[in-house]
């Protein structure tokens, strides 16, 4: 019977590894391809029997991408937005979940019920009422648009910062209380310094979704000196001189991928804490 019970067991820890190894295999793959498509000559891409690794190994496919799109000046334009997109999240979402999660007053269960409740609303039914409003406020091909929405909360960030701020027991802030803690300093001083992997995985999800946009800038945004990577990386798409090769596009979305993998390479431990810790009491 034990052999039994171990080979359904092995039997099981089999059938996990492999659906594992096929959902590895599903994200790395497209990755895998689109370097070694970044490093091939624009000759050998459509070849009818393709080679997995290049024949011959072209790094100035990077470089030659970069100067040709323009990349220092479009990196400064998505940094700059990308920085102060995180900043607003992470002091809007922050002092939202520290009210909903520590504080008592009235209607706060309904408030918070509607608060979830903007979830469920597609971001294309508000599109064009906010480029109305912002339009009449003069924001158009400004980078307001794309950053002051942050500074005024994220229903999704919110609820992540208050389930992990419920994590906290409550005696710590009644012991501030006592030592003449005011509530603002009961925040910053004792729940925040207690939250950082929940504040670095929201940081890490603002910091992906701002820098990998592309709708926002696109219909906010008319200058080209203002665009960000991802318009510009479009833009070099459509070039006549340099669109569509495939190989200086891999390249260049290669570069601009590297700076989200080594965040989540870095911080890997802190994100999966945060997401593990957030969800552990409603």
């Amino acid at each position: 019977m034990r052999k039994v019970k171990k080979k359904k067991i092995y039997a099981g820890q089999a059938l996990i590894y492999c659906i594992l190894a096929l959902g590895v295999a599903v994200t790395v793959v497209p990755l895998f391809w689109q370097i070694t498509i970044s490093l091939k000559s624009s000759n050998t891409i459509f070849e009818t029997v393709p080679h997995i690794f290049p024949r011959e190994f072209r790094f100035e496919n990077y470089t030659e991408a970069l100067e040709a799109m323009h990349f220092v000046k479009y990196l400064g334009n998505t940094v700059f937005v990308t920085v102060m997109t995180v900043i607003g999240i992470l002091i809007s979402c922050s002092l939202t979940a520290f009210g909903f999660a520590r504080l008592e007053f009235k209607g706060k269960k309904q408030l918070f019920f509607i608060l979830v409740s903007t979830m469920m609303l597609p971001s294309q039914v508000t599109l064009i009422p906010l480029y109305m409003v912002y339009s009449r406020l003069g924001w158009i091909n400004t980078y307001l648009p794309l950053i002051v929405p942050h500074f005024l909360g994220n229903a999704f960030y919110i609820f992540m910062l208050r389930q992990f701020f419920l994590t906290i027991p409550r005696e710590l802030d009644e012991a501030a209380v006592i030592d003449g803690c005011s509530t603002f300093r009961i925040y910053w001083n004792i729940i925040l310094p207690l939250c950082k992997p929940a504040l670095l995985t929201v940081a890490l999800l603002a910091f992906n979704a701002a820098w990998n946009d592309f709708m926002g800038p696109l219909i906010y945004v008319n200058d080209t000196a203002k665009y960000t990577l991802s318009l510009g990386l479009y833009i070099f798409k459509n070039s006549e001189k340099y669109g569509p090769q495939w190989n200086y596009m891999m390249a260049a979305g290669t570069i601009m991928m590297i700076p989200v993998l080594l965040l989540y390479a870095f911080f890997q431990k802190q994100f999966i804490e945060g997401i593990a810790t957030s969800g552990l009491k409603g």
